[in-house]
Parts: C-alpha cells; structure tokens; sequence
C-alpha cells in the first residue's frame, strides 16, 4: 500500500486566524457586542467558531444581556461571514508548497483531516491553490464523528489509497495528538502554529519547525 502523510488544515498548513476572527466578529456585532482581537485571540480561533463566539458573549459588559441559544442562532452567521471571506487574510505557511511537491515526487500520497466543514475545507484548499496535491480530504461532517475519534483519520488515509500503519499525521494540536495515538500512528505538531514551541508540552513524535523538514521526516518514519 501507499505510503501517506495526512495534514490538518487550520493552524497546520495555513494561518487561518484573521478570517475565522473576522467571521466571528461579524456575529458578535449583529448583537451589539465588541469583536475579537486578531493577534491577541488568535489562539482562541483554532478552537473553533463556537469558541470565538463564547469568548465574545464572556466580554460582554452587565449591560450586554446574552440570551440563552444565542450560540446557536449565531454560528450560522459565522459560517455565512466565514464562507464569503474565507482566504482574505489566510496565509500558507512558508515552505507548505513546496514541501507538499517533494513529498509527491517522492512517492507519498497526501491527505487531509480536519475539524473543519467539509465543504468550507475544500473551499480554502482551492482558494489557497494547493487542492490539487491531496488525493482525499475528511471535514468535520464528512463522518458522524470527527478528530480526536480515530475514524476520520482512517478513512483519511484509505481514500488517499494509503494504509494505516504507513501513515503519520502533522498537526498543531493536543486534539491532532489524541487522534494520532487513537490512530496508532506517529505524529509531528509544528512549532510555528497558534502554541509555538510550547506545543512541545504534549511530547509529539517530532516537532516541526518548518515544513522544509517534513521530506527528510517522512523518509525517517516511512523509507522512501
């Protein structure tokens, strides 16, 4: 079987804070409430939207009443925001490219598994222009269940035409960690993501400091 190295997106390949802070900001000020800072919160949106919103209503001054569902009725919203503008301020992280094109000269296949929509995933790969070097992608709803369950990572790698066992994941954090010790596979959290090096605090495989690394890492854990 093929050997294969599966990506999470967000935080991972691409900073893809400014935009999901923007969506969120949007929300929060449909209700009145003040928006997010985009450096300051940036960890905060790698949580995810339902995140960003609960920090916004915690902000929110006594006189700012937050009604019960709000979360609910308001992530919609965000998602609208987030699908309009989605790569405004994205960014890859240097090297992504061509780390992914020396991976596939040298013979691996690419996937990716991500807590993000599904469709919203495929959308900002093609916006970022590098959907074409995966040969699968598993979102957030793509299965009943998502990461740190071992499953979507799994069928990950069986849709990219990989196994398993000749498998590793990079990600940036402790739910990409779960999910590759559920997997039963090696994992590689980078070091320039939302943590920094403090990521190392979760003991990964490997941490990577730039994705010029990745080939000579994946030869390491995989031969090629």
């Amino acid at each position: 079987m093929t050997r294969c190295v599966v990506f999470d997106l967000d935080g991972t390949l691409a900073d893809t804070s400014g935009d999901l802070i923007a969506a969120a900001n949007v929300a929060l000020a449909r209700r009145g409430l003040a928006g997010l800072d985009p450096r300051a919160d940036a960890a905060i949106a790698f949580q995810g939207g339902r995140a960003m919103l609960r920090a916004g209503y915690g902000r929110a001054g006594s006189d700012m009443l937050v009604p019960p569902g709000a979360e609910d009725e308001d992530f919609p919203h965000l998602l609208d925001a987030y699908r309009s503008a989605i790569a405004v301020h994205t960014r890859l992280y240097p090297g992504v490219t061509e780390a992914l094109e020396r991976l596939a000269d040298d013979g691996y296949r690419l996937a990716v598994c991500t807590n993000k929509p599904e469709a919203l995933a495929r959308q900002l790969l093609r916006d970022l222009g590098i959907a074409g070097h995966f040969a699968s992608l598993i979102g957030a709803d793509t299965l009943p269940v998502r990461k740190p369950d071992p499953r979507p990572y799994r069928r990950a790698v069986e849709e990219a035409g990989g196994e398993t066992s000749r498998s590793f994941l990079v990600g940036d954090t402790e739910t990409d960690r779960k999910t590759a010790s559920a997997s039963g596979v090696k994992v590689a959290l980078v070091s320039f993501g939302p943590e920094g090096e403090a990521i190392s605090r979760l003991a990964p495989d490997a941490l990577l400091h730039h994705f010029d690394e990745l080939p000579a890492l994946a030869r390491e854990w995989l031969g090629g």
